[in-house]
């Protein structure tokens, strides 16, 4: 019977031993740090031909976890929940095109900003529309919950023109490019991309809703990673690969200093 008994007791502190494991800090053993990213955020993160995550963050994200003596897992999550993401523990940062706001800063600590950016309005190549305000009573697509939704919602534009959300801005580019859309409230950076890649397909608007700074998120209450990554980023700001990983995605250097 004391055999059994002390059987049984192995068992469930087994399957409780497991069940610990499943839970609490995507970073258990601190020796892994997993990124929350959108796979659909090029040229920041995104799949490749080959189905392959890459793109400047990604490179970024790799060269600084070297830095820090630690590897990197790449979590695809959905976007909008990015915050539940990181305050659950299920990712230790998020890092892809995430832009600095204040109200982001109340749910999560921030690195210093390493790249400037801004949202733009994408029209179709082809589109009369030339300037903002033309875009009254038109049809604009964003992503959900992103920068490009609180830069519109703070605009003029927001009350006068006709708003869709996408789950992604690969969604919302196709359905400009089947005229479903007049335009695309998006990221500089991502518009410049699809532009370089779809030549004569779009045209950014002159003007731009909102400038922006990009930076990385971590969980509040974790300043030993914050710290330990920006010190990271310093040195590669410091021994040139931050330029290096700049000019490979947008050929030339744009990382802030």
């Amino acid at each position: 019977m004391k055999k059994k008994l002390g059987l049984g007791l192995l068992l469930l502190c087994l399957v409780m031993a497991a069940l610990a494991g499943c839970s609490g800090s995507a970073n258990k053993n601190g020796d892994v740090i997993v990124i929350g990213i959108d796979d659909k955020f090029a040229p920041m993160g995104f799949r490749d031909e080959k189905n392959e995550i890459v793109g400047f963050d990604i490179d970024y994200a790799r060269a600084a976890a070297e830095k820090m003596g630690k590897e990197v897992t790449f979590q695809p999550i959905d976007w909008s929940s990015k915050e539940s993401e990181l305050n659950s523990g299920r990712i230790d940062l998020i890092w892809n095109g995430y832009t600095i706001t204040d109200e982001r800063k109340e749910k999560v600590l921030f690195t210093k900003p390493y790249l400037e950016n801004s949202q733009v309005a994408l029209t179709l190549a082809e589109s009369p529309i030339t300037t903002l305000a033309e875009l009254e009573g038109k049809e604009i697509g964003l992503q959900a919950l992103s920068s490009a939704a609180d830069a519109l919602a703070a605009s003029p534009l927001h009350e006068k023109v006709n708003t869709s959300e996408f789950k992604d801005n690969v969604l919302a580019l196709t359905d400009l490019k089947t005229k479903r859309l007049d335009a695309v409230i998006i990221d500089e950076v991502v518009a410049r991309y699809y532009m370089s890649k779809e030549e004569g397909t779009f045209k950014l608007l002159d003007e731009s809703l909102a400038p922006e700074q990009y930076g990385i998120g971590v969980k509040k209450g974790n300043e030993a990673l914050l710290d330990e990554l920006q010190k990271a980023l310093d040195e590669l700001n410091a021994d040139g690969t931050a330029a290096e990983i700049s000019t490979k995605w947008f050929g030339e250097d744009k990382v802030l200093k």
